[in-house]
């Protein structure tokens, strides 16, 4: 079965840190960009952060730039996105997914998984 499975969110205190990883089975994320991109409530999607298929290109929105890490084990087949330097404004569902080209967000036909919950506050 060809599934993206996220994990790893959670609720964390301003400056604390998350990993989430995101695993894929049926297919190798080598043969495609890895992205991650987030839903807050009332917010626009918003595009965090993608890798290259071949993980030597990697790019960051603004926001997170710094305190962002995206990063992909070919041999686990996932891709984990360190979260340091939390902030409240990080608060949201992550969503990874794939594309065919290097972005950071979705395609057109991406099919809406659970994400994972990242909420940051004290």
């Amino acid at each position: 079965q060809v599934q993206l499975v996220e994990s790893g969110g959670g609720l964390v205190q301003p400056g604390g840190s998350l990993r989430l990883s995101c695993a894929a089975s049926g297919f190798s994320l080598d043969d495609y960009a890895v992205l991650w991109f987030r839903q807050a409530p009332g917010k626009e999607r918003e595009g965090v952060s993608c890798v290259s298929s071949s993980g030597r290109t990697t790019l960051y929105a603004d926001s997170v730039k710094g305190r962002f890490t995206i990063s992909k084990d070919s041999a686990k087949n996932t891709v984990y996105l360190q979260m340091n330097s939390l902030k409240p404004g990080d608060t949201a569902v992550y969503y990874c997914s794939t594309n065919s080209r290097l972005t950071m967000f979705p395609p057109a036909n991406f099919k809406w998984g659970q994400g994972t919950q990242v909420t940051v506050s004290s």
